[in-house]
């Protein structure tokens, strides 16, 4: 069985969700601090290849996003969230769960059980 790889926030309450649940179903699961370990250009790449979900939804359009000036327009290509994420890890979506060939963006945090 794949291990699942949790990119985590504790600070997201539907990271701590997701990493309730993952606890929960007794998963065997790997956390990484995203914010600590900042994903690499690979790393997000792969992210970006497994979700479902267009590049843009990776990108996290809060306070944080308007503040620096950004436009949403700019960021629905790969390579421009990818280098947005390379500048600014703080923008990733939250939670990621990554399992073998799949990935979610677990929004609600249930839709890490998609994983398991």
């Amino acid at each position: 069985m794949d291990r699942i790889v949790l990119y985590h926030n504790p600070a997201c309450s539907k990271s701590r969700g997701a990493l309730e649940i993952l606890r929960e179903q007794e998963a065997d699961f790997e956390i990484v601090e995203y914010l600590k370990a900042p994903l690499g250009e690979a790393d997000l790449r792969r992210v970006l290849s497994l979700i479902d979900d267009a590049p843009a939804e990776l990108v996290r359009k809060d306070a944080n996003f308007r503040s620096l000036g950004l436009a949403a327009k700019n960021y629905a290509t790969e390579d421009a969230v990818v280098g947005l994420l390379l500048e600014h890890p703080k923008l990733m979506q939250r939670p990621v769960v990554m399992r073998g060939e799949r990935a979610v963006i677990a929004r609600p945090s249930e839709k890490v059980k998609e994983l398991l």
